[in-house]
């Protein structure tokens, strides 16, 4: 499974990565073992997630996402497009 996914930054920003291990990924972003970006921006926490088959598919999207402006990624957080949104347990 390929997963394209959205992590909120300590700074407020997002951050969009891609991964086949959703789980084992966020676990190295937030230890520090990401992506440059988010490494100093911790904490980080998972906020939308979507699964392909596809890795072409999934790498597609990603790079879509990636030009999106803030507020398209803040629609697809808040569940105004297709994906999982990850519930806030804080």
């Amino acid at each position: 499974m390929n997963y394209v996914y959205l992590l909120r930054c300590g700074d407020g920003s997002l951050y969009c990565g891609w991964t086949t291990d959703l789980e084992a990924r966020v676990e190295q972003h937030s230890l520090g073992r990401g992506a440059k970006y988010t490494r100093s921006r911790l904490p980080v926490k998972l906020v939308w997630y979507e699964t392909y088959e596809d890795r072409h598919e999934a790498l597609s999207r990603e790079w879509h996402i990636k030009h999106m402006n803030r507020e398209q990624k803040l629609k697809l957080i808040s569940g105004a497009a297709e994906g999982k949104t990850v519930p806030d347990r804080e």
